[in-house]
């Protein structure tokens, strides 16, 4: 979801085939959404009369609609290597790999990659070369045992001041925003808590999909139970989605599922029927009017004046 300023709001001419084009006037709500049938099908043909936003429960004029398709994307590629991901890592990095290939178009699209364990790393900043970011994809691994003895905490994993990092990255990129975490969703040592990492994502626009990647060898039986919330939570707050590896489902068909998601989301815009006049979250809800269908977008916003 993006929060346009005063100074930059989404042209009520934007289709499909169009990068936004800005004006100064308004604020705009926008929502990115994606709406499935209740096999789990992505649907791709609606149109603006076939969706409802609430705010705070009032419902709002919808002015501003898009099919999201072909707009630019910002991604941030976030690799849990902590010790707990040791025997998973490889196939994560390899999935990355792959998921650049596909979905990274040049001069159009952008990434950055992190990787975090008892530290968070920028491994390579925004950029639009696949060149640079598989490079630095080959440099993400677990820490040494030098590394982890230099530790004074001991062993750890930082999510959520990771999130926290990749959603401050995001703050002035335009357009379509989102996160993808590989990790089993237990953080260890982080400054931030979970409510404090889905504002940081919220306040920046960006959906947080999450994989959960377990090794059971590492947690033994139930392994990333606790994970399992975290993540899921993280990703339905933000607008993203959940996925888990397993045997029906490995971490490459994931990758490929979320790029049809990004490449099938719905900007829908409203401009608030309450003036913007202090900072804040406002609730959201959006809906269609088909009432069979499943609608995947955050559920609040953050005002500003």
């Amino acid at each position: 979801m993006l929060l346009a300023s005063a100074a930059a709001i989404i042209s009520p001419r934007l289709t499909s085939a169009q990068e936004p084009t800005f004006s100064t006037a308004v604020n705009v709500v926008n929502v990115l959404a994606n709406v499935r049938d209740k096999k789990g099908h992505i649907i791709r043909d609606l149109n603006k009369d076939d969706f409802v936003i609430l705010e705070d429960g009032r419902p709002q004029n919808i002015r501003y609609f898009a099919a999201q398709s072909d707009l630019a994307l910002t991604l941030g590629l976030m690799i849990d290597s902590s010790m707990s991901e040791a025997r998973v890592i490889t196939p994560e990095r390899s999935a990355c790999f792959d998921f650049l290939d596909q979905v990274l178009r040049p001069r159009k699209d952008k990434a950055f990659l992190i990787q975090f364990d008892t530290n968070v790393m920028v491994r390579q900043d925004l950029t639009s070369s696949w060149k640079d970011l598989n490079e630095a994809l080959t440099t993400v691994d677990t820490p040494s045992r030098r590394e982890l003895r230099e530790h004074a905490g001991g062993p750890g994993t930082l999510l959520y001041d990771a999130l926290i990092k990749g959603s401050q990255m995001m703050l002035d990129q335009n357009g379509r925003k989102a996160l993808i975490v590989t990790t089993d969703g237990v953080d260890e040592g982080s400054n931030a808590d979970l409510p404090t990492t889905i504002d940081a994502a919220q306040k920046s626009d960006t959906l947080i999909y999450s994989i959960l990647f377990a090794d059971p060898g590492f947690h033994g039986l139930g392994g990333g139970h606790e994970g399992r919330g975290i993540l899921q939570r993280l990703s339905r707050e933000t607008g993203g989605g959940f996925f888990e590896v397993s045997k029906n489902e490995n971490i490459s068909q994931i990758f490929d599922l979320i790029q049809d998601e990004l490449r099938s989301q719905y900007s829908v815009g409203y401009v608030s029927d309450q003036p913007q006049t202090h900072f804040g979250f406002r609730k959201l809800q959006v809906k269609t009017k088909q009432k069979d269908l499943i609608v995947q977008a955050r559920d609040r916003y953050y005002a500003r004046p």
